[in-house]
């Protein structure tokens, strides 16, 4: 690569520092730009008095556009802070009124998750004009009044709480009062979001999991994507499949302008209508950060097309992403942008000497072929880390089998979500399309289901050092491999000690969570908290008998949970009730399950989870109040829901609230996820005992509590089940003061890992797994 094409990078990393700087330190934002400006001011009087163009010119523009990066934040600032001085903690009600800004996404727990534009905030009857970005969360079934999409105009009424710093949100309105659309996308949003409607709706009559999968593959449309088909796409490290890349563009652009030529239109005329289906195309998959930048790689290459110049690709990167961080330094927090510039800048860097260094060993064709996933999960890898601590053992395998599909997928399903309009058009084309993405979808659920499929990894800034030196050591020795210069000998040496170091500590840390996990864990535990993320997962044990309370979202952290703490066999299952953060672990423990008590079903999916348990021979039972057992030594009981309620719908109120104690379990109970409303009615039945040595605190600490049942409770030891840096604010300030008011010892997942209590003479002994922040 030449020198000269490098010359961008320094002016893109330095846009991308000074916004990171700024948005972490928003209150200091003001202070960097003047900073910078100066320091740009002074590099630009140098390079004029030496009459220099070269090096000192670009420190000059690296740092004139590092300050209008740090410039945008500053002069956002006041608008930002205007929103969080308005008094919005203590739960207080809150309605926004705003515009969406991005497409609405299902997140882990089966809730709505959506950016938007704030225009109005409402509390207490208290108006404040705002123009400021926020997220919202919400469940999938409280949207009433139209399409909820990008361009609608809502009200959200709930609570809400600040974001935190980096985010382009200012704050986060969790609307559990639900989501009103007041005016539907209009213009070509309104347009673009019928085509995404009619086309997931054609879709959806074939067969699955290929037909959920489609949309995402053509349109980056992920909502109808089910959780088992998510959790197997990630481990098997398919998930970039489904978010629009510079591909798509470049396949959009290439034929717009292909077309343009064929009418013999003139060579502006070609890049204006290639521009046009681009934004066309931007507001049909919803403008993402790694929409964005692809969009913004193609515009710049439209650009030269148009002035009669080439461009290097990682020029061009680098332009695109020093713009959109000038645009919105936001983005340099935004982990999807990250992984996009990230799998660019490895495609066009890494790939190419990885390709050589494979041959000498391999056919080219297939060492190509390697060379692009290899250099793709080398660059992403450790920034995925940060959210999941895993690596996909098998996932260049995986790419290597499924990516030859993708762009049949990609290509056929756009002209069948275009063909929308033409009915029996579209719905050929989805047929087509289908194909491609049951192979996906196939290889996905194949590679995940292989043994060891997703190795666990250091967490946090330690595991992305680890596995970024993991990687590097990786591309020396292929990169360089058949060199015999002494220079090569000795970098091989280093990386491959590197690598022998870092194989050794994560098969030690396989160890220790799977054969020699129990002797790291009290072997006398009889209440386990399983760190499951966002969602719950309570063992209890007594006399070997063992019950599991929730499942928590996804299969792998409670099957690690299990391994670690030595459980083969799950005596008694019970589902307080069908959120996926209580049940979407299941498949963990299926067929290994003898009795299991269930929450009301709220509808026929709910039901075929229970089916499901029953067919590999568990015996299932509704709970309600009056449902008692034994496990081991131990005696349990059911009190809430009241059989026959209709008060409380199905769903988080009507969650099955267990009451345990004896046999070496201190007195618990398990609150499943009841609102205010709803503890307030258990408070007030007479099922409840005079107090608790433990309680797991209701929906993961959210803010909706009835402080007067805690009291009554007087817990000894307060079990938070709740995810790392999840999106909710859980757990809120307001339970926790009650909770240290109470002088509970409060006990969480999120920061201290696997939680195992043991009962100790009268009291509770606590054991983290972590130390306690």
């Amino acid at each position: 690569m030449r020198a000269r094409d490098l010359r961008l990078v320094p002016i893109a990393a330095a846009t991308w520092a000074a916004s990171l700087a700024a948005i972490l330190l928003p209150e200091a934002a003001a202070w960097v730009c003047v900073a910078l400006w100066t320091l740009a001011l002074a590099a630009l009087g140098w390079a004029a008095a030496r009459r220099s163009a070269g090096v000192v010119a670009v420190i000059a523009l690296s740092l004139a556009l590092a300050a209008v990066a740090a410039s945008h934040v500053a002069l956002a600032q006041p608008a930002r802070q205007q929103v969080l001085s308005v008094s919005l903690t203590g739960g207080r009600a809150v309605d926004v009124t705003a515009v969406v800004t991005t497409k609405v996404e299902r997140g882990p727990e089966g809730r709505l998750r959506f950016e938007a534009r704030a225009t109005l905030i409402d509390v207490g009857g208290a108006r404040t004009p705002v123009d400021v970005p926020i997220s919202v969360t919400l469940a999938a079934g409280e949207v009433e009044g139209g399409v909820l999409d990008l361009g609608s105009e809502i009200v959200a009424r709930g609570t809400a709480a600040g974001a935190d710093a980096g985010e382009a949100a200012v704050i986060v309105v969790f609307a559990s009062r639900g989501v009103e659309v007041i005016a539907e996308p209009a213009g070509i949003l309104e347009v673009t979001s019928a085509l995404r409607g009619d086309f997931v709706r054609t879709a959806s009559v074939l067969p699955q999991p290929g037909a959920g999968l489609l949309p995402g593959l053509a349109v980056g449309e992920t909502r109808a994507v089910d959780a088992e088909l998510d959790a197997a796409m990630k481990a098997s490290s398919l998930t970039h499949l489904t978010a629009v890349s510079g591909a798509n563009c470049a396949i959009v652009v290439g034929f717009a302008f292909a077309a343009a030529a064929a009418c013999g239109a003139s060579r502006g005329v070609r890049v204006i209508a290639a521009l046009l289906a681009l934004g066309g195309f931007v507001a049909l998959v919803t403008p993402e950060p790694s929409v964005l930048r692809a969009a913004a790689m193609a515009s710049i290459g439209m650009l030269a097309v148009l002035l009669g110049r080439t461009g290097a690709g990682l020029a061009v990167l680098c332009a695109a992403v020093t713009a959109l961080l000038v645009g919105d330094p936001w983005l340099a927090a935004s982990l999807g942008f990250s992984l996009s510039v990230a799998a660019t800048a490895a495609l066009l860097m890494l790939a190419p000497p990885l390709a050589r260094g494979l041959a000498r060993g391999m056919p080219r064709p297939l060492a190509l072929a390697l060379s692009v996933p290899l250099a793709a999960q080398l660059a992403c890898g450790p920034l995925i880390v940060l959210v999941s601590p895993t690596v996909p053992l098998y996932g260049v395998l995986a790419n290597l089998v499924a990516g030859p599909a993708a762009p049949l997928a990609t290509i056929i399903g756009l002209l069948a979500c275009l063909a929308a309009p033409l009915p029996w058009v579209a719905d050929a084309l989805a047929a087509l399309a289908w194909v491609p993405s049951a192979w996906i979808a196939a290889t996905a659920h194949t590679v995940a289901g292989l043994p060891e499929a997703v190795l666990p990894w250091i967490e946090g800034w330690p595991g992305v050092a680890t596995l970024a030196a993991v990687g590097g050591a990786v591309a020396l020795v292929i990169a360089r491999a058949g060199r015999t210069a002494r220079v090569d000998a000795a970098l091989r040496g280093v990386a491959g000690t590197c690598l022998a170091v870092t194989v050794g500590v994560v098969c030690g840390g396989v160890a220790l969570g799977g054969l020699a996990g129990p002797l790291t864990v009290p072997g006398d535990w009889s209440i386990a908290a399983c760190d499951v993320g966002q969602g719950d997962a309570v063992l209890l044990r007594s006399e070997g008998r063992i019950a599991l309370v929730d499942t928590g979202p996804e299969p792998a952290p409670l099957a690690a949970c299990l391994s670690r703490v030595g459980i083969s066999r799950i005596d008694l299952l019970v589902l307080t009730h069908f959120d996926l953060d209580h049940v979407g672990g299941l498949d963990a423990v299926l067929g290994r399950v003898d009795v299991v008590v269930h929450g009301p079903p709220a509808s026929h999916d709910d039901q075929a989870l229970v089916d499901a348990l029953v067919a590999a021979g568990a015996r299932a039972v509704e709970g309600h109040v009056g449902l008692t057992g034994r496990l081991g030594a131990a005696s349990w009981r059911v009190v809430w829901p009241r059989a026959g309620g209709h008060a409380f719908p199905a769903g988080n109120d009507a969650s099955v609230v267990l009451d345990i104690g004896g046999g070496g379990i201190p007195r618990a109970l398990l609150l499943g996820d009841l609102s205010a409303a709803a503890q307030r009615a258990v408070h007030a039945s007479d099922e409840l005992a005079a107090r608790y040595t433990v309680v797991k605190i209701a929906h993961h600490g959210s803010a909706d509590q009835d402080p007067a049942l805690y009291a009554a409770l007087a817990p000894a030891v307060a079990l938070v089940t709740v995810g790392a840096d999840n999106d909710y604010g859980h757990p809120r300030k307001e339970i926790l003061d009650v909770l240290q008011e109470l002088d509970a010892v409060i006990a969480r997942t999120d920061e201290e890992g696997l939680i195992a209590l043991t009962r100790s003479g009268t009291g509770v002994d606590v054991w983290r797994e972590r130390a306690p922040r």
